[in-house]
């Protein structure tokens, strides 16, 4: 794939599986979320969103370190966290970064045993996350980059109270909201807890 600077070893996993040119959205955004750059990313559906969030992870994080969750992704539901956590597996081929989805109906018990003991990436539900660190007392202070995907559903579900808290537990992290469209809230709630955010608007390719 040809963007500036990409890893090798993902960029490797990403022509294996077809993804041999960056479309407009990835181009466009590499730079600024590679920089560690708060953003927010409108993109119509099936434009690539759910690759471009893998990417960026596996760019920013390269290997495990060992520690506590490193990159927290926020999806809808337990299909988009299955989704994710499968695209993770095919990109993060070459990499050593391990990985775990939760969602609602999952066991929490054992989700919390596998985050207390090390892990890089964490995908979920808004309400199992929260629930989550709300009771396990993990430092979440290690987390590097906090992902919201569509964002404009979770926010008009009621969930823009939850990624706020969640948000305002981390002292310092890279903030980036994903979504179909800009709307109040999600300007609202990105003026609250990013620095600076870059707003991207793109169209159908």
């Amino acid at each position: 794939m040809n963007l500036k600077k990409i890893n090798p070893n993902l960029q490797k996993a990403l022509i294996e599986h077809g993804l041999t040119e960056a479309n407009d959205m990835q181009r466009e955004t590499f730079s600024t979320l590679k920089s560690g750059g708060d953003a927010v990313i409108q993109s119509p559906a099936g434009t690539g969103k759910t690759s471009t969030i893998v990417l960026t992870v596996i760019q920013k994080l390269e290997k495990t370190r060992d520690e506590s969750t490193r990159a927290l992704i926020i999806v809808e539901n337990k299909e988009k966290v299955q989704e994710m956590e499968e695209l993770f597996l095919k990109f993060g081929t070459y990499t050593d970064l391990s990985i775990l989805g939760v969602h609602d109906k999952g066991d929490i018990d054992y989700d919390k045993n596998i985050v207390s003991l090390g892990l890089d990436i964490l995908i979920g539900t808004p309400n199992k996350i929260n629930a989550m660190f709300s009771s396990a007392g993990f430092n979440i202070n290690t987390i590097k980059i906090l992902v919201i995907d569509d964002a404009e559903i979770l926010f008009r579900n009621r969930m823009d109270a939850v990624i706020l808290r969640l948000s305002n537990s981390i002292e310092k992290t890279q903030r980036v909201f994903f979504c179909n469209q800009i709307t109040e809230r999600v300007e609202v709630l990105a003026e609250k807890i990013m620095i600076e955010p870059v707003f991207f608007e793109m169209e159908d390719e």
